[in-house]
């Protein structure tokens, strides 16, 4: 898949109502439940790139591999592709 930015917080949640992550490490069959969980309700940014064979976008095997999502100071960061353990981490930014 193309890397993509969006910055439309309904756009960014649109998007990830659409994207289920299976594999090893970090799965959720929708990454929207879990950023919602993680208390991300408004998003800002999000940054999608590289290519995972077990991230499927719509259904679709190939999506993007590394995923980076802000609200404001805390940024959620999902990274993972062919042949590595995908993993999640929240960070604050100063």
């Amino acid at each position: 898949m193309s890397p993509i930015t969006v910055q439309n917080p309904d756009e960014i949640l649109n998007l990830l109502a659409d994207v289920a992550l299976r594999g090893a490490g970090f799965t959720t069959e929708s990454l929207l439940d879990y950023v919602l969980e993680e208390g991300f309700t408004e998003p800002i940014f999000l940054g999608a790139s590289g290519e995972d064979p077990n991230a499927f976008y719509k259904g679709q095997p190939n999506a993007w591999a590394i995923y980076q999502i802000r609200e404001w100071k805390r940024v959620l960061t999902i990274s993972g592709g062919a042949g590595k353990e995908r993993r999640a981490r929240i960070t604050e930014t100063p």
